[in-house]
């Protein structure tokens, strides 16, 4: 990891440094690089590809009806309708 790497980052993160930061900067990159280069050469060829990091399974409730919507009821609370429609205060002019 070389000065210009770290001016670029600098540059495209939109960062100021003063150069005691940038030196920390700097070796918090190079400590992420060798993790990333770590986990890298980890042999996972035996490793079954997952669709989720977690086993479990989501129970799920029957799907049956348990309220009826009555359209006209909930039309007759509403302010205004029109043509079976809610109509709304107008938002953009």
């Amino acid at each position: 990891m070389d000065a210009d790497l770290i001016d670029k980052l600098m540059r495209l993160a939109a960062l100021r440094l003063e150069a005691q930061e940038r030196e920390l900067l700097k070796d918090n990159l190079q400590k992420i690089v060798h993790l990333i280069d770590t986990m890298q050469s980890a042999d996972t060829d035996a490793v079954e590809p997952l669709d989720h990091p977690l086993d479990g399974v989501q129970p799920l409730r029957p799907d049956r009806v348990s309220e009826v919507v009555d359209r006209n009821r909930f039309q007759e609370t509403a302010p205004e309708v029109r043509d079976g429609l809610y109509l709304v205060p107008r938002v953009v002019e």
